[in-house]
């Protein structure tokens, strides 16, 4: 009766696969052969964790010769651990250079350009992607080609604008030339550009939403991923930036990377004093990273114009 039974189910044929299954399984095929499927492997994870610690070494480096001895930073092979000697040079530091004034204008400083970068970044580059008005191609391209300037040229006549004016040693003189980039209104644009659908626009216009309106309600928040990272990247850039500030303020009133210039003689540089207010500059960055790192990444996978 089972030999009957079995001869009887192998000599029926196989069911034809509907056209529903076959328009499935080509997929899944085609995402076996192409990859992508495919989990991130051993020589992945070697590649990225050899550009972390090559990215990190450098500020563990710094770290390590700040807290080291004077006799261990002579030898020709640099120690690998920190010595106990940091926080005497944080204190070294701290009765050396005005930090705590000049950390304060570095946060105000970078705080405003990035926050005046972004905003008018954003409103010009919505302004040339979306809007259409007399001589916006040539304003683009006259934009993009000041990138091609080198800041140096303009330094000596911006100082003579700023000691007419009498804000030299202000904050003023470093925040005023810095409130809106060329790259800034580029990125900006590039990305505005393709985001917004310009039926978006028109239904927000239908429904009787003004410029500013349809700008506020539809513009922010697709680029708010491209803001997030403008703001990054300013903050850094303004966080960082030294010819200009130690040209124009005072060393009573300094920034903070102008300030770590102090710690340094003519005749003779310290290292580890030098090192150890590097990473003291450095270390509000990292906490910038920790906090707004989570938020920037989620902004960026979370898309920009949601359904």
């Amino acid at each position: 009766m089972s030999a009957v039974t079995t001869e009887r189910a192998a000599a029926q044929p196989e069911p034809t696969p509907t056209p529903a299954r076959r328009a499935d399984a080509a997929p899944r095929r085609r995402r076996r052969d192409h990859g992508i499927d495919r989990r991130p492997g051993f020589l992945s994870y070697g590649i990225l964790t050899a550009i972390l610690l090559g990215s990190a070494y450098p500020l563990w480096w710094s770290f390590v010769v700040g807290s080291s001895e004077a006799s261990a930073r002579a030898s020709a092979w640099p120690p690998l651990l920190p010595g106990g000697n940091f926080w005497v040079n944080v204190g070294q530091v701290l009765d050396t250079i005005p930090f705590w004034t000049a950390l304060l204008n570095s946060v105000i400083v970078s705080t405003i350009i990035t926050v005046s970068v972004v905003t008018f970044s954003t409103l010009a580059g919505y302004a040339f992607a979306k809007l259409r008005f007399r001589g916006s191609s040539g304003l683009m391209v006259f934009v993009v080609a000041t990138m091609a300037i080198p800041t140096q040229l303009g330094i000596i006549p911006l100082f003579m604008l700023m000691r007419q004016w009498g804000w030299t040693g202000e904050l003023g003189a470093v925040i005023i030339p810095t409130l809106v980039t060329a790259f800034g209104v580029f990125f900006m644009r590039q990305y505005l550009v393709d985001v917004i659908p310009d039926e978006l626009i028109e239904a927000a216009r239908v429904d009787g939403a003004n410029m500013l309106s349809t700008f506020w309600h539809v513009a922010v928040p697709a680029a708010r991923p491209a803001m997030a990272i403008l703001g990054l990247f300013t903050f850094m850039m303004a966080w960082t930036d030294f010819l200009w500030p130690l040209l124009v303020l005072t060393g009573q009133n300094p920034t903070l990377q102008t300030a770590l210039s102090q710690l340094q003689s003519a005749k003779y540089v310290d290292y580890s004093i030098v090192l150890t207010g590097a990473v003291m500059a450095t270390i509000p960055l990292l906490v910038l990273f920790v906090f707004a790192g989570k938020q920037l990444i989620s902004g960026i996978m979370q898309g920009a114009v949601k359904g």
